[in-house]
């Protein structure tokens, strides 16, 4: 990984070597030797022009440093870039040089770069994904019978298990995937259109050579060139911040379970992970920090690309030139929220004991509701919630379990047998259809 403190809890280290400046370089002098070689089989370059520029299209030959500050005087990377790479075709053959970059404008070469960038982040993102899904899977269906505290604005509810909150984490990453793959799908397609969109300068073999470029870099070829219409990416981009949102709610969850007073489940430990500076005990939640950061950050970058995306007629000012670091910020941010949630789940540490102690500890107060529903069939709801809120404040003043509260009621005693008031308390008893909600989730609503 790039040695950048300031960005290494922002992105992986494979993301951050597919965006790091040699590798962008890369994929500018990939679109340029695609050019050349499509354009040779147009009849358009002669062929040993092509395989000239093609030699010399290697990253690594290039001053990285003074590309990155001619850059900035010309506003484009494709200026100093086609510069650069015209002196070294030169310098090998001065007839072909005369063909470096014939017929595309800086755009054409800047936007493929990153299309190219983005369809390797694909399998990247991919391949943590998987992996998360795999874990929560078999989070999902080793505890699908066990019972926790369902949990609502933070206070203490009727029961749930955790399998199906883990299959809750499970649906809302799956489905975050598939707008995420179509996003990929429609977004990973050429830029070529030469200087005002038309291809002019290729006669009427623009799209001949279009074709054959997309064809050799193993892309999409659109409907026409999109230098001011950015909604692909923008979809794309969106894609990825929803996706964080969902893997930002997961690791809010395991966040709040790991609190001391909680204690109901743990991110793995291991050596460097999860410890503090100044206090040996603790076992901090740092894959769900990493994770919430990202979640904080690309809300805030979904917004600065959907802002650019208004661009003037052919050509913007601004908005394009504004577009790389974001969109590599929100990839890198997306991959790593995906990685870290991915480890925590493969490890996470259940606790099931406490789960029950947890819920014992309110002392049936969580089965209100219950109650309440028993009651409701023979007094109405009205008069039952009445009563059994009364309970509950008889059982919070003397420390009393909810069932007790109720048995001293006489109203009470006239409808709940002891029976029925012994089983009140019973978590297993008041899941509704919680497995069959699992089982959806996990299994998809056919197989549930």
């Amino acid at each position: 990984m790039p040695a950048r403190l300031i960005d290494s809890l922002a992105s992986t280290g494979p993301l951050a070597d597919l965006f790091s400046d040699e590798s962008v370089l890369q994929a500018m002098l990939d679109f340029e030797a695609a050019l050349a070689r499509a354009e040779s089989r147009s009849g358009i370059v002669p062929k040993a022009a092509a395989d000239a520029i093609g030699s010399v299209a290697k990253a690594g030959d290039f001053d990285l440093a003074a590309l990155a500050r001619e850059t900035l005087r010309a506003g484009t990377a494709g200026i100093p870039l086609v510069k650069a790479l015209t002196a070294k075709v030169r310098a090998a053959s001065a007839d072909a040089a005369r063909f470096v970059h014939w017929g595309a404008t800086s755009q054409d070469v800047a936007d493929t770069a990153l299309v190219l960038l983005l369809k390797r982040s694909q399998p990247l993102l991919g391949a943590d994904l998987a992996r998360l899904e795999a874990a929560l899977e078999r989070l999902s269906d080793q505890y699908a019978q066990t019972v926790m505290l369902g949990r609502t604005l933070l206070q203490a509810a009727p029961p749930v298990t955790f399998g199906l909150k883990a299959a809750g984490w499970l649906g809302a990453i799956r489905r975050s995937r598939t707008r995420l793959e179509t996003a990929y799908a429609e977004a990973l397609v050429l830029q070529f259109g030469g200087a005002s969109g038309t291809l002019a300068a290729l006669g009427d073999k623009g799209l001949d050579v279009g074709r054959a470029m997309a064809e050799d870099l193993a892309i999409g070829f659109p409907d026409a060139p999109w230098h001011t219409h950015r909604d692909r990416l923008g979809a794309l981009v969106s894609a990825c911040g929803v996706l964080t949102g969902s893997l930002g709610k997961m690791a809010r969850d395991i966040s709040l379970l790991m609190q001391t007073e909680v204690d109901e489940a743990a991110e793995p430990a291991g050596d460097g992970r999860g410890g503090s500076s100044t206090m040996p005990q603790k076992r901090n939640p740092i894959a769900s920090s990493v994770t919430l950061a990202a979640a904080n950050r690309v809300p805030g970058l979904v917004a600065a690309f959907l802002s650019g995306m208004v661009q003037e007629h052919e050509r913007g000012v601004g908005g394009w030139q504004a577009e790389w670091p974001t969109v590599a910020a929100v990839i890198g941010s997306t991959g790593v929220a995906a990685a870290s949630m991915a480890e925590a789940a493969e490890g996470l540490d259940v606790q099931e004991a406490r789960m029950r102690a947890n819920m014992d500890a309110t002392r049936g107060t969580v089965f209100a509701e219950r109650a309440m529903i028993l009651l409701a069939a023979a007094i109405g709801r009205d008069a039952a919630h009445q009563i059994v809120e009364q309970a509950a404040k008889r059982s919070a003043t003397q420390g009393s379990h909810l069932a007790q509260a109720l048995a001293e009621i006489p109203e009470v005693a006239k409808i709940l047998d002891a029976k029925t008031l012994g089983d009140l308390e019973a978590p297993e008893a008041y899941l509704g259809v919680t497995e069959e909600l699992r089982k959806r989730l996990r299994f998809g609503k056919k197989k549930g």
